[in-house]
Order: C-alpha cells, then structure tokens, then sequence
C-alpha cells in the first residue's frame, strides 16, 4: 500500500540510488530551483509583481504552492514530483523578486553566503543527530504556527515589526534544515524521493535565506 507522503515510504518501488548519487540529485533539484529564482530576479521587474492586485497575487500563489506541494508529495514519479516543485519554486521566486530588491545587490550576496553557510552547517547536524531533530520536529511546527499568529498581530494589530521575531523564525528554519536533511537520508534512496526531499529543503532554505536578509538588512 502506497504511504501518504515521501517521509513515511519505507517501501522501494523504483531503482535505489547510491548514497552519493542520490545527494548529487538533491543538489540539482535544489540548484535548479535556486537558478529559477536567480533568473527571475534578474529578468523581471518588481515593479511589474507590485503591479498586481494584491489579492489576486495571493490566489495564484498559494493555489501554486499548495498544489505543488500535494503533487511531489504525493506522487510517486519523479516528472510529476519536478513538476510540483516546480509549482512552488516560480511563486516564491515572485516573492524572493520583491524582497531583493529592496536591498543593495553586496547585502544580498552576503545574505547567499550566510544562508549556505547555515545550511550546510545544518545538513551535517542533521546528519549527525537525525533523532534529535526528530523529536523537536513538533516544537518547530508549533512554533512556527505561533510565530506567524505573533507576526500578523505585530503587522494588523500594532502595525509595527520586531527583529526579534526574524531571530526567532530563523532559528525555527535551521532547525528544519536539519530535520528535512536527516529525514531525506532515511528514506529509500529512489529519484523521486530526492526530488521530494529537494522540495521540502528548498522552502526551508529560502525562508531561511529571506530572514536572514532581513537580519543582515536591519544591521546595515
């Protein structure tokens, strides 16, 4: 019987990959999403995004999101698993588009350096201690949920916005970086489960990346 989501397939029903073939493909899914988004900064105006109506912009981008997401995670082909990623990789790139451009190109490029640093760090710590990140993985969800009330209370309620907050959510992220990498590394090492797991890092690096903007953004 086929599981509900890539993490909970313990069953191999395509070609396993060795180890090292399987990481290289996590990193050429990750590395293509990130070349979409790099692509689309550089060809696309902000200014054209702003342009959108609003509500309209947060339709098609969570309509996106979340069925990309229910494709690579339910789909046990790897084409319909890119095809999801891909599903989310375009609307947060209008997102990664806005941002960016708010901030000289030099704090951008370090913010890329601090990201990776982090992520890398990470990946070895969930490597490391994959039950650790395991048993702190409802911690991180019920944290995030109350991060993002706290947030909008900030935003709607106060209108105003604390560093604090960027800290703590980045903190959040690191952690799923390290849960997300050990969980990718304890499943049967098929393409489609590389290309699933590509997925679930991807949007834990690029929030990661973007609070880390902000960090490094507000220091300057």
């Amino acid at each position: 019987m086929e599981e509900n989501t890539v993490f909970d397939r313990t069953e191999i029903d395509a070609p396993e990959l060795s180890p090292s073939l399987y990481n290289a493909a996590i990193g050429a899914v990750l590395c293509w999403g990130f070349g979409v988004n790099w692509w689309m900064v550089k060809n696309i105006s902000p200014a054209s995004i702003a342009g959108v109506d609003i509500r309209l912009f947060l339709l098609g981008y969570f309509a996106s999101c979340f069925f990309g997401i229910y494709l690579f995670n339910k789909s046990p082909n790897p084409l319909v698993s890119f095809i999801g990623y891909n599903l989310v990789v375009v609307p947060f790139g209008f997102i990664i588009n806005v941002v960016v451009g708010r901030y000289n190109p030099s704090l951008v490029l370090e913010a890329v350096r601090v990201t990776a640093m982090v992520t890398l760090g990470m990946m070895g710590m969930g490597m490391l201690f994959p039950e650790f990140f395991k048993r702190i993985h409802f911690a991180l969800t019920m944290s995030l949920l109350i991060m993002i009330v706290v947030e909008l209370v900030q935003l709607y309620v106060f209108h105003a916005q604390s560093g604090v907050t960027d800290w703590i959510v980045a903190a959040i992220f690191c952690g799923y970086v390290g849960y997300d990498w050990g969980r990718a590394n304890n499943i049967p090492k098929t393409l489609d489960n590389a290309v699933d797991s590509a997925a679930a890092l991807y949007m834990d690096i690029i929030n990661l990346f973007l609070r880390i903007l902000r960090i490094l953004g507000r220091k300057k």
